[in-house]
């Protein structure tokens, strides 16, 4: 891997990133904002890196062998034993960033300097956040290659539902993991380890379930199961027709109570995540309440995400949650606090 000549001034490229995960992610943006360095700028790059490969993977105007290509070249250059050279990968992803780019598409247009940024970092912590960077692109392009001939994903089990799941969200779920817990007793990082996953699944499966509508029309991706929408006799190709909304609407509360599932082990979680090294524990804590909120109102109105193309909980309430944090929140609180808001809205 070569990531073409460095600028002098890596401040200004971190800088660059900073604003870039801003632009693209408004719950790493709270995330981040939680969080000292060099735990921020560790889990900054890490996004950024993941970012590359999901806005190639979710690329709607993208043929999906293309889409396994690109992966794979970027796979290439994530390796430090490849020769691949930034250019190279660039060369070929540009064709395909829209000339109005939005802000996914500006950070594949910075990839080299998101890598630059990266490999500027000390050893240690590029080398966990690295491998499991790789698998999250291994697993895109498995995905993209697996579905090739229908044009974009349809799901379809809840066991390859969960296998997309730990690709997109578990593997970031390791790499937070990985820089996290070294400064962790040997008891709270297994725990930690042990736990990882639900926490990844539960908020990745939360945003399958509110996001139907945009999945579809914007990338081409059905991630509702298949079997589940057949028992509701749902084509996966009419998730977003209005006559099918009732049974879309049934997917959508199976997917949610399948998230529910992970809720408790995704709390101990938090319980044992060390505050060293830049990290707090409101850094996670927060995007896990909010995940408990938007449960909530996928479960009050999930006919919402296909009427109205989303489901989210309020600016207010976002608000809210973060709001507590600033007062401060103890781990015992937090069971509290996600009891709350599991009943009603935390602002009111």
């Amino acid at each position: 891997m070569t990531t073409g000549q460095p600028e002098t001034n890596l401040g200004t490229d971190l800088e660059w990133c900073y604003e870039a995960v801003h632009g693209v992610s408004r719950t790493f943006s709270i995330t981040i904002e939680r969080l000292d360095e060099p735990m921020a700028r560790h889990i900054c790059l890490g996004y950024l890196l993941c970012r590359v490969a999901d806005t190639i993977e979710d690329a709607g105007h993208i043929p999906p062998e293309t889409q396994t290509e690109l992966l794979n070249a970027y796979d290439r250059l994530l390796d430090p034993a490849d020769s691949l050279e930034a250019e190279a990968f660039m060369a070929e992803v540009e064709p395909w960033i829209p000339d109005d780019p939005d802000a996914d598409w500006e950070v594949v247009a910075e990839t080299p300097r998101v890598l630059r940024t990266f490999e500027a970092i000390d050893e240690e912590p590029r080398e966990i956040m690295r491998d499991p960077v790789r698998e999250l692109v291994d697993g895109m392009a498995m995905f993209t290659d697996r579905y090739a001939d229908e044009g974009g994903l349809r799901l379809q089990t809840l066991e390859e539902l969960e296998e997309y799941c730990w690709y997109a969200a578990g593997t970031v779920g390791t790499l937070i993991t990985g820089l996290v817990a070294r400064s962790a007793s040997p008891d709270r990082a297994e725990e930690m380890r042990k736990n990882a996953r639900s926490f990844a699944l539960l908020l990745q499966l939360v945003n399958i379930a509110k996001d139907v509508e945009n999945d579809y029309h914007e990338e081409n991706n059905v991630y509702l199961p298949a079997e589940w929408l057949a028992e509701e006799d749902v084509d996966v190709d009419a998730v977003t027709a209005a006559d099918n909304q009732s049974g879309v609407t049934n997917v959508i509360q199976r997917v949610t109570g399948r998230a529910e599932q992970y809720l408790d082990d995704a709390h101990r979680y938090l319980e044992v995540v060390p505050e060293r090294h830049g990290n707090r524990l409101s850094a996670w804590a927060i995007p896990y309440l909010l995940a408990v909120g938007t449960m909530r109102e996928l479960q009050e109105r999930p006919e919402d995400v296909v009427r109205e193309g989303d489901v989210k909980i309020s600016r207010a309430e976002v608000f809210a949650v973060i709001q507590q944090f600033e007062d401060g929140v103890s781990r015992a609180q937090l069971r509290e606090l996600r009891k709350e808001m599991a009943e009603k809205p935390l602002h009111h």
